[in-house]
């Protein structure tokens, strides 16, 4: 059974000062703890997110948060959830977290878990990008050399997308530099059996 699950939303909302935050929710997965782990996962690290950017803090003006399923099919899940927060100042700030479950068993994947472990998947994936930054010509604030080894990730459309947060590689104007890798270019290192192996196309 790996059809999509379904998928609910809650939302967070306040007049002062202004917070408007909405976040999913699975909802009726045969692993009833499966869905009670994503489910609190997805709150923490979207309260971890808010407290970062200025929740609590007295000069907090507004705060707007919403989500993208990227996706939900052959048992895995993975999403966006996107925070923007304005204390004052030029403009706001905003972060970006992503994560991925598989629905049967509540596990959420790190980067690490989608390959071989044997496979120097840093230096693959960095190889990749640093390619990607000099093709599409893209301004860096330093030299890149690596991506972390838990650097933020998301799957979608059969490519695992590896990307960067506001000023981490890059100058506020060019906003969060993605990178979608085709999955069939990295096939010879993902883990066999592993989520990237399920989202090969057919």
């Amino acid at each position: 059974m790996d059809l999509p699950v379904s998928v609910g939303y809650k939302s967070l909302q306040k007049q002062t000062p202004k917070v408007n935050v909405y976040y999913p929710f699975v909802i009726g997965l045969a692993n009833h703890q499966a869905e009670l782990k994503i489910n609190s996962t997805i709150v923490s690290t979207l309260n971890k997110t808010m407290i970062e950017l200025g929740y609590h803090d007295s000069n907090l003006q507004e705060m707007v948060g919403e989500f993208e399923i990227k996706t939900n099919e052959r048992n895995i899940f993975s999403l966006t959830l996107t925070v923007y927060s304005f204390t004052g100042g030029a403009h706001g700030m905003t972060i970006v977290k992503s994560l991925s479950f598989d629905v049967t068993t509540g596990k959420q994947y790190e980067l690490k878990d989608l390959f071989k472990p044997d496979s120097d998947y840093v230096t693959a994936l960095s190889s990749i990008i640093q390619q990607k930054i000099k093709d599409w010509e893209i301004q860096l604030l330093g030299e890149f050399t690596k991506i972390r080894p838990d650097q933020d990730f998301y799957l979608a459309d059969h490519s695992l997308v590896i990307y960067f947060q506001l000023y981490e590689i890059t100058p506020y104007v060019w906003g969060f530099p993605y990178f979608p890798i085709p999955i069939l270019d990295i096939q010879d290192i993902i883990q066999p059996n592993g989520p990237l192996e399920k989202l090969l196309p057919f």
